[in-house]
């Protein structure tokens, strides 16, 4: 008999049970979360969502803004919090006390990344620096998430989205001519300056420990970041010493690749940049006529931009969908997140997602929806095991994980004070 023949059939009816979800990717990792907000917890919610432990470290003193910003769930919380804190078990530690500043070097012997996103030097003062961690743990990946990084004459300084994409000088050519920049409402800067980054630096580590046996630190900067994703304006200023400006190039508006409204006031958006779709748009909107205006600026550009607009101001949004979806283009609507949310590729996709919520004990009582994975393996698929937990809801748990007794347990204020558990 073959070692991998397949088991026998269940007999007629007798129910199989269902076969156990493979383990995550990173079932092996372990993070300890000492962020807050969203650039971090975000990526954590995607170390948990590809099979990490996460540990999301609350202060007892101090909520995560997050927490109660609306729209509410129906927990009265906030959704995007009990989103970002998916798949994550909470430990409630005052690290300004002592005894809190032990429980996490307890959990940090064991653990093999930490993720923190306080301004430099903050860890340091709270007896937790790298020195410190590095001793403990020599494995230990420490990352770092900030404004501006651990290092240069603005280290100290705060910031957000909108400072990061203004001092990468990508606010600098966003908007249209004459209008100035525009804030975008989506955390580039945040996102894909400041998670995206952490997640790479973080895998990274760990696969040179896989080598050396010793974990590093992981300096990321959103300033950074937003830079880097500003590359084709900075290769510009480098290369030919001249800024990028609105309305001025290929992809922000200095084309024929832009919005175009249509008659109900919706607007569709058109990329086919590509001379094979630009000539199968402009001969399904009625202008094979523009076609000799392709990449054209100046006034033969104006005069493309605003023939395309016509036609498209012609008839409602529906109209070009019914008209452009069949064509491989690179037409799509402009939809509302609430089309997003139903879109039947995104769906397909399996980017909304229903995730379990829990009561104290870690029975599922419901589901809530979610955004879901956007990274996709074939052999660990992503998991969204349950949603954002009551800060300190695992302490205990966690607590006697890292070796704590019972008594040592209900001595702790953590449990004792903050939480009651």
């Amino acid at each position: 008999m073959q070692d991998d023949a397949a088991p026998p059939a269940a007999p007629s009816g007798e129910v199989q049970p269902a076969a156990a979800p493979p383990p995550g990717a990173l079932a092996n990792v372990r993070v300890l979360d000492l962020t807050t907000l969203y650039p971090g917890p975000l990526a954590t919610m995607l170390l948990a969502d590809l099979g990490a432990d996460v540990i999301r470290v609350d202060a007892p003193d101090r909520d995560d803004l997050l927490r109660w910003m609306p729209p509410h769930d129906a927990s009265g919380q906030g959704a995007l919090w009990r989103t970002v804190g998916r798949g994550k078990r909470s430990i409630s530690l005052d690290l300004k006390h002592p005894a809190g500043r032990e429980a996490l070097l307890r959990l940090v012997e064991r653990a093999d990344v930490l993720v923190e996103q306080f301004r430099p030097g903050v860890l340091e003062r709270l007896g937790l620096g790298w020195s410190v961690l590095h001793e403990v743990n020599p494995r230990l990946v420490l990352a770092s998430i900030s404004a501006f990084g651990q290092t240069g004459p603005d280290a100290q300084r705060a910031g957000h989205d909108i400072n990061f994409l203004a001092r990468a000088g990508v606010s600098w050519h966003l908007g249209r001519r004459g209008q100035g920049p525009l804030p975008l409402g989506v955390l580039v800067g945040d996102v894909g300056g400041g998670t995206w980054p952490a997640l790479t630096g973080i895998l990274a580590a760990l696969l040179q420990r896989a080598q050396t046996g010793l974990g590093q630190r992981v300096d990321v900067a959103m300033a950074d970041g937003a830079l880097w994703m500003n590359a084709m304006a900075i290769t510009r200023a480098l290369a030919a010493d001249e800024d990028a400006a609105p309305e001025a190039s290929w992809l922000d508006g200095g084309s024929f690749y832009d919005y175009y409204r249509c008659a109900d006031g919706r607007h569709l958006a058109v990329g086919s940049l590509e001379p094979k779709f630009f000539a199968l748009f402009l001969t399904a909107i009625g202008r094979s006529d523009l076609e000799m205006l392709y990449l054209a600026d100046g006034e033969e550009g104006a005069a493309l931009k605003a023939g395309i607009a016509e036609a498209i101001a012609a008839s409602p949004l529906a109209h070009w969908v019914a008209l452009l979806r069949p064509l491989d283009c690179c037409v799509e609507p402009v939809q509302t997140p609430r089309e997003a949310v139903a879109d039947p590729q995104l769906r397909a996709r399996g980017m909304i997602v229903e995730v379990p919520t829990e009561e104290a004990g870690g029975d599922a009582v419901g589901t809530v929806w979610q955004v879901g994975c956007p990274v996709q393996l074939s052999a660990a698929p992503a998991r969204m095991a349950f949603v954002g937990r009551e800060p300190g809801a695992d302490t205990r748990a966690l607590l006697a994980e890292a070796g704590y007794d019972a008594a040592a347990i209900d001595a702790l204020f953590v449990c004792r004070a903050a939480y009651g558990r």
